[in-house]
This record gives structure tokens, C-alpha cells and sequence, in this order.
């Protein structure tokens, strides 16, 4: 590990966009530990759409990311971090810890997100995301504008 610092690296983007492909490349070339909301939904039994118990569980992924940081680990958040307020929250209790953090904007054009979209639906035990739900997601989107990337920290690799 030598001198590297502890970090946080979140993955923002819409469903589709490569978040946990891009995370775990990242896991690998970093040696990082992997946090997805998704998985641990899914692991514990919760419907990926239940509201109340993504958040329960993000909060607890954000609880132990922070304590992973700080006993010097890199951790990869793939939460999606849709809103400016939430990667603002993350962005500035991280540097209140003395962790970097740095954002990874996934922008990926909307028929993309639609063509990878369809390609996962049909494998097997996957969770259909229809195309309107997709359109939904995106309206509430808010994409990091070039200022607010500026207010990160350059990525590792």
C-alpha cells in the first residue's frame, strides 16, 4: 500500500451506466474494497425498488465506508449519488475525516443506457428495469456539472 492515503471513489451515473463494471476494475487495480447497495439488497432478501430499505442500507454502507477509510482503506461507494445535496454530504464529511474523495461521472448517452438495459434484462435472475422506469430515473438525475468535478479529487488510475 506504501503512502497511499485512504479515499473514497463514487460512482455516479443512471442504471446501465457501468457503475459496477467500472468498480470492479477499480477494486482490483486499487485494491479497494467494494461497497454495492444492490448486492447487499439482494444478498439480504429486499426488493431492489424498497425505498426504505435502500436507504437503511446506504446509510449503513456510508457508515462503514468511513470506518473502512479510516483505518486506511480505498473504498468504491457504487450508490449512483443522483443528487448534488448527497455528493456534496459525502464529499464534505470525507474531507472533515481527512479522506479524499474523488467522483467518477459515468455519462453515458440515454440509447446506450436503453441498449444495456434490455441486454441485462434478459439474463437470467436479473431485475427488469423497464424503459419508462429508466426515463423516470433520469428526470430525477441531477449530472455533475464540470465545477462541481473540479471540487474532487483527481482519480488514482
Amino acid at each position: 500500500m506504501g503512502d497511499r492515503r485512504p479515499r473514497l471513489v463514487l460512482l455516479c451515473g443512471l442504471p446501465g451506466a457501468g457503475k459496477t463494471t467500472v468498480a470492479k476494475r477499480l477494486e482490483r487495480e486499487l485494491s479497494a474494497v467494494r461497497l454495492c447497495p444492490d448486492e447487499w439488497l439482494a444478498e439480504l432478501g429486499f426488493d431492489l425498488f424498497d425505498g426504505e430499505a435502500r436507504d437503511r442500507i446506504e446509510r449503513s454502507l456510508w457508515r462503514h465506508a468511513q470506518d473502512l477509510a479510516l483505518a486506511g482503506a480505498v473504498v468504491i461507494l457504487e450508490n449512483g449519488f443522483w443528487q448534488r445535496s448527497e455528493r456534496d454530504e459525502v464529499r464534505l464529511r470525507a474531507r472533515a475525516l481527512g479522506v479524499e474523495v474523488e467522483l467518477r461521472f459515468l455519462d453515458v448517452p440515454m440509447a446506450e443506457l436503453e441498449r444495456r438495459i434490455g441486454l441485462r434484462n434478459r439474463e437470467p435472475g436479473s431485475v427488469v428495469l423497464t424503459g419508462e422506469l429508466l426515463r423516470e430515473c433520469r428526470s430525477l438525475f441531477e449530472a455533475p456539472t464540470p465545477a462541481e468535478l473540479d471540487l474532487f479529487d483527481p482519480p488514482l488510475s
